[in-house]
């Protein structure tokens, strides 16, 4: 991959606000974290390195895997049952953008009532409550992509 290109990248990264930015090229790999720190733009790992013949510019400053440091996840304070996704998809809260949400914090749910609705692969998923109990804490932001066993709301 181009210099220019990877140094487009990153200022793009720094000036969007993005997170995470991953990009693929052929057999190129890159992959691009913001830190959030006023030091480098971002961190650059090179999951697949290209033939030697291919790099432009210094070889060297095209190769600087910089190890990814882990991100400590923040776990709910969990005082009460945990409704978790069963699936991976997008979290919604309502049934579109204009209808009420289904539940929020403080509302009182009972066996069986939907939740959430979770889209995967253009089907939408009706998420219900496992449990009775009243809404404590709502875990996800609505249009959140959510992972399989995520947790999304905690009811007591």
């Amino acid at each position: 991959m181009d210099l220019r290109k990877l140094k487009t990248l990153i200022d793009l990264v720094s000036e969007s606000g993005i997170s995470e930015l991953e990009v693929n090229e052929g057999e190129d790999r890159v992959r691009i974290v913001n830190a959030g720190s006023s030091a480098p733009a971002g961190q650059i790992v090179y999951a697949n390195h290209a033939p030697i013949q291919q790099m432009q510019g210094n070889p060297a400053a095209m190769t600087l895997p910089v190890a990814e440091a882990p991100i400590p996840q923040e776990a709910p304070a969990e005082t009460g049952f945990v409704a978790r996704s069963p699936m991976v998809g997008t979290f919604y809260r309502a049934a579109n953008p204009e209808s009420a949400n289904f539940v929020n914090v403080g509302d009182t749910v009972k066996i069986g009532q939907t939740l959430c609705i979770i889209e995967a692969m253009k089907l939408l998923n009706e998420i219900e409550s496992e449990k009775d109990g009243v809404i404590k804490q709502i875990l996800c932001e609505n249009g959140q992509g959510v992972e399989f066993d995520q947790p999304l709301f905690i009811i007591t």
